[in-house]
């Protein structure tokens, strides 16, 4: 079954991208450069986390819709069968911890990753929700299932704002789009993500913006002059955000060529350079390889990279739905993942998420599909030094209710910050200077910190 490309909104995924400063902006080189020039790019926070040695970067995993808890990591089995479902559990690598049967390549995996199943909040919107947990604060006002606005922050756009340019590379990349709250608010634009769209599965798979341009391949690049020239009428022919088409390519021209010249961002973007064996690991698919493109990037530097999956939102027909396609491409990909990073040495520098924006309803409804839930969910994550082989928190007997060890988004969020060398208590200030606290009141999830 070939899965929905929309939620229960009825909005296709790219209708959610909305230009403006409370949308998921993504931009591509051209215009986020531009954006850049008009702002610092190493804050005083950023200095700060330097110092302070933080290595760490994140690859989030975004299931848009709202991923079943029942039918991932918080399966059911002594509950009636009108609340555990169709599909059966199956003990993972951890002895005493089941996950659902869809994930048998997960569950392989569990002796390296932490399941936090206690995570819970009371917005059962899709637009509320995505927020909550994508910014790690409750919007300001209802927000109905279909919106696209980030009322605050987004992680990726903070840690961009924390840490700037590392290696001639964006600090925030999004794949192959960006979360409806996934954008900057009042940071301002050069702090949205760099959009890698595109499938690199496909032959001729390449990055916009970022290949060389035809006119100066490799044959003809013969100084940087040429490649200047190039490059500013790539920029002006792509930029829409530009403000005044007589802007001279000057004052990022040099952030640009330092992108498109580097072997080591160049190899990192060329997925065709990676080891056949490794590519087959991940899945010869669309999602597989974005997983794998991923790691490729963080690999070199890159300090948040949103990897974005539409279709969760399951109102009918689960149990078809997670026996399919997306689900195996799903178990396929992260554990491939985790158990790549773990080889390469990278696990304890890769912070991996794994979320949607809530769980699904402990009952099946009448076309065999579970509705929202936004006071159970589960959180797969690993890395960072999170502890390895362990579930923290539960739910009750039959899923309705996080019970043990409740954690809120805004406890989420002050861990994954701190994780990663920020802050969460700091104030920041809007472009009218009003104070905002990055998050408010969060505590620590102490059980990945052991």
């Amino acid at each position: 079954m070939k899965p929905p490309t929309h939620n229960c909104a009825g909005m296709p995924r790219r209708d959610f991208l909305q230009l403006g400063i409370g949308g998921g902006i993504g931009l591509g080189l051209a215009s986020l450069l531009r954006l850049q020039a008009h702002g610092a790019v190493a804050t005083p926070g950023a200095l700060k986390a330097a110092k302070s040695g933080a290595k760490v970067n994140c690859i989030m995993i975004w299931l848009d819709g709202g991923p079943s808890h029942y039918e991932s990591f918080d399966p059911k089995p002594n509950a009636p069968v009108e609340i555990r479902g169709a599909l059966g559990s199956i003990p993972t690598a951890v002895p005493g911890v089941h996950f659902c049967e869809a994930l048998p390549n997960l569950a392989k995996a569990a002796n390296k990753v932490t399941v936090v199943r206690s995570i819970c909040h009371k917005d059962p919107n899709h637009g509320g929700g995505n927020h909550y947990m994508m910014t790690g604060a409750r919007t300001p006002v209802p927000v109905a299932c279909g919106a696209s606005v980030t009322f605050h922050p987004s992680f990726g756009s903070v840690v961009s704002h924390e840490r700037g340019i590392r290696h001639g590379l964006p600090a925030y990349m999004s794949v192959p789009r960006v979360s409806r709250s996934g954008g900057p608010n009042f940071l301002g634009g050069r702090h949205a993500p760099f959009v890698i769209n595109g499938n690199p599965q496909d032959k001729n798979f390449q990055v916009r913006d970022v290949v060389l341009p035809a006119d100066i391949s490799e044959g003809r690049a013969s100084s940087r002059r040429e490649l200047r020239t190039a490059l500013d009428r790539m920029a002006r022919f792509n930029d829409k955000l530009a403000e005044d088409p007589a802007v001279t390519f000057d004052q990022y021209y040099q952030q640009g060529f330092d992108l498109v010249s580097s072997p080591q961002a160049q190899a990192a973007f060329d997925i065709h350079r990676e080891d056949e064996k490794v590519r087959e690991a991940y899945g010869r698919n669309d999602f597989g390889q974005r997983l794998l493109m991923a790691r490729r990037l963080v690999e070199v530097g890159v300090s948040w990279l949103t990897v974005y999956s539409g279709g969760w939102d399951h109102h009918t027909k689960i149990f078809e739905a997670y026996q399919g396609e997306q689900v195996k491409k799903l178990d396929q990909g992260v554990a491939a993942l985790i158990n790549d990073l773990d080889a390469r040495g990278l696990l304890d520098s890769t912070l991996v998420l794994l979320l949607g924006e809530f769980g699904r309803t402990p009952k099946v409804n009448k076309d065999a599909g579970r509705d929202h839930w936004p006071h159970a969910m589960s959180v797969l994550m690993a890395g960072a030094g999170i502890p390895r082989g362990q579930v923290v928190g539960a739910t009750d007997a039959k899923g309705y209710n996080a019970s043990e060890n409740v954690y809120r988004p805004e406890d989420f969020a002050a861990s994954i910050y701190t994780k990663m060398g920020i802050d969460h208590a700091q104030i920041l200030h809007t472009n009218t200077g009003r104070p905002v606290q990055l998050v408010n009141n969060g505590r620590l999830i102490k059980e990945l910190f052991v």
